[in-house]
């Protein structure tokens, strides 16, 4: 771990799903640190709201719309930020779907496909077109947006979980090949938050009473906060907020609980619904 922070003025900071949330979040403190940013989505008026919002502000921002299953799109955006700036310092892939249900009841095109598509193989392209400039450069830092669905699977959200462990799995694996290069790889993983994300990945009474009971809710100013601190101070994971490493570490040293009280909420809340 890096204990000196970075200084981040005039850094390139690509964002990709940076139209809101996380994204949208990060970019303004990330511009407040004096970076120029590279804003990815495929919301293009909302981008573009951002960036003018930004450039009033006094920052430096441009808007490129993107699609993340559409290599086309990821070229495209690559190509506009290294043709602009020339260099990109920190690749922030934050774009995701997600979607709570039981399994039996997910779509096989939008809620395994499509969410496999975005979370997983999305952020292994957009880093495969980045990469060879850092790599080149000797010099660079991707973060990647994972999720605490990406360290224990819980019931409900079986596809993001899988999508999560994946990326999980690429930032690891990257993170020890790109290392002889003076390239950094870190992994974030919130636990929930209030975020447009929640909005959009489907209702369901079990998994809305387990996160309303335990107060289970991060702000994303919070969570984009500790992003750029990580773009400051890199280090290979964070795990937000910090006691779900309990969690995590109960669930890898004591599985077989973890499936008992696992099994006993399923088979209550399946009831419930």
């Amino acid at each position: 771990m890096i204990f000196s922070p970075i200084p981040l003025e005039n850094k390139v900071v690509l964002i990709t799903g940076a139209s809101s949330g996380f994204g949208e979040d990060a970019a303004w403190f990330f511009a407040a640190e004096g970076c120029k940013l590279v804003l990815a989505a495929r919301r293009i008026d909302r981008l573009q709201t951002l960036a003018d919002r930004i450039q009033d502000e006094g920052g430096e921002a441009i808007a490129v719309p993107m699609d993340i299953v559409n290599p086309d799109d990821i070229d495209n955006m690559v190509k506009s930020a290294l043709d602009l700036y020339g260099q990109i310092d920190i690749l922030f892939n934050n774009a995701g779907i997600g979607r709570v249900a039981w399994f039996e009841e997910h779509s096989a095109e939008r809620d395994i496909d499509l969410l496999i598509r975005v979370n997983l193989i999305g952020t292994m392209q957009v880093t495969r077109r980045a990469l060879p400039h850092m790599i080149q450069r000797r010099e660079g830092h991707i973060i990647n947006m994972i999720s605490v669905a990406g360290l224990i699977s819980p019931p409900l959200i079986t596809s993001y979980s899988a999508s999560k462990f994946g990326a999980r799995a690429f930032t690891d694996a990257l993170r020890r090949e790109v290392a002889p290069f003076g390239i950094k790889v870190s992994g974030i993983y919130p636990g929930p938050a209030t975020t447009e994300f929640g909005q959009h990945i489907g209702r369901n009474k079990a998994y809305g009473s387990f996160r309303h009971k335990f107060k289970l809710r991060m702000t994303s100013e919070y969570v984009a906060r500790r992003i750029v601190d990580v773009a400051k101070r890199p280090r290979r994971s964070l795990v937000i907020p910090w006691w779900f490493r309990i969690i995590t570490t109960f669930d890898t040293l004591f599985p077989v609980i973890v499936d008992w009280i696992l099994y006993l909420f399923s088979k209550i809340k399946h009831k419930l619904d």
